[in-house]
């Protein structure tokens, strides 16, 4: 039977999707080694706990290991990472890139719903929506669901966003077939940053989120109310 460590020893360019989906598996079912106490900043400029599994400690770190509080469950980390606001880095050490990095929302998402990246028949999101036509389409609006966005992984979004100095973000939930929806924040009350920013605000606050939502900036001219985050 295949073990985290095994896994581990794959090489990076061999690493396929079936990879990601055993190791999260083993992963989250396994002890790690924290390799500090306190969140790091990570290269990307986003705080993580950075961890270390024992099969990668040399045998006199494990011996030390044992001896104070560094060992924890990986469920437990993630439980305190989904309140905190806070990614995952594991195996620093190894070159030339760490074995995995959890984002944020990888976390809350492994605690919403038991995946850290969502298969893609797990996709669809049911949402409460009216039907307005914008832009010569019918397409569908609404607030997102506690589900989709619940509480805890929005204040930790709303702290980020106060810490922009953008005290007031606005969101709505936007969709052409009434299955897949793109997260749509209000332009406006991002304080309007030009288009050559766009991208790089969208890429900022995806690392909040699971890898498969549809971030999107968009006016709210001719569009339904928008709501506070």
């Amino acid at each position: 039977m295949i073990t985290l460590n095994d896994l581990l020893k794959v090489p990076e360019q061999e690493r396929k999707f079936s990879w990601d989906e055993k190791f999260f598996k083993l992963f989250s079912e396994t002890t790690v080694r924290l390799l500090s106490k306190d969140p790091q900043q990570g290269p990307d400029g986003w705080p993580y706990l950075v961890c270390e599994t024992q099969q990668n400690s040399s045998s006199n770190d494990q011996v030390k290991n044992y001896e104070n509080d560094d060992i924890e469950s990986t469920q437990k980390i993630f439980q305190w990472l989904a309140e905190k606001g806070i990614g995952l880095i594991v195996n620093p050490r190894r070159e030339p890139y760490p074995d995995y990095v959890f984002s944020y929302g990888m976390i809350w998402n492994f605690r919403q719903t038991g995946y850290f990246i969502q298969p893609n028949d797990e996709n669809k999101t049911e949402q409460k929506a009216t039907e307005i036509i914008y832009d010569n389409k019918k397409i569908s609006c609404g607030p997102p669901s506690v589900e989709y966005l619940p509480n805890h992984a929005r204040k930790i979004l709303k702290d980020f966003f106060r810490d922009q100095s953008v005290l007031n973000p606005k969101i709505l939930m936007i969709s052409q077939d009434k299955k897949s929806y793109d997260l749509c924040f209000s332009l406006e009350s991002l304080g309007n940053p030009i288009a050559s920013e766009h991208a790089g605000v969208a890429e900022a606050i995806a690392w909040f989120l699971p890898t498969h939502y549809s971030i999107v900036l968009i006016s709210e001219s001719g569009l339904p109310e928008f709501l506070s985050l």
